[in-house]
């Protein structure tokens, strides 16, 4: 009994191995655009932010992008043109 119980696991340690470098296998495929279609995000080739403004976030949408500024506005722009289509001030203040 004691002969079946270390074959059982060492099978099982040689198979949790294996399944760990598989995961590892698929995210250093995964994360390295290693999949077909898998160039990631559709980023913009220059973005020019208004004079004196800092990007602090970016997100982005079918046909636009947004950058958010340090000094509290969101800026949306037209993926086509990369032209500001509408700036948004940030209002802290909400309670007022």
């Amino acid at each position: 009994m004691l002969i079946f119980l270390r074959r059982l696991v060492t099978v099982l340690t040689g198979a949790m191995i294996v399944g760990l470098l598989v995961i590892i296998a698929l995210f250093v495929i995964k994360f390295s655009g290693g999949f077909p279609g898998n160039g990631g995000p559709d980023l913009p080739k220059t973005i020019t932010l208004p004079g004196g403004t800092e990007a602090t976030a970016f997100t982005q949408g079918p046909g636009w992008y947004a950058i958010i500024t340090s000094d509290d506005r969101i800026l949306i722009y037209d993926r086509d043109t990369g032209q500001i289509r509408q700036s948004v001030k940030i209002n802290l203040n909400s309670g007022e």
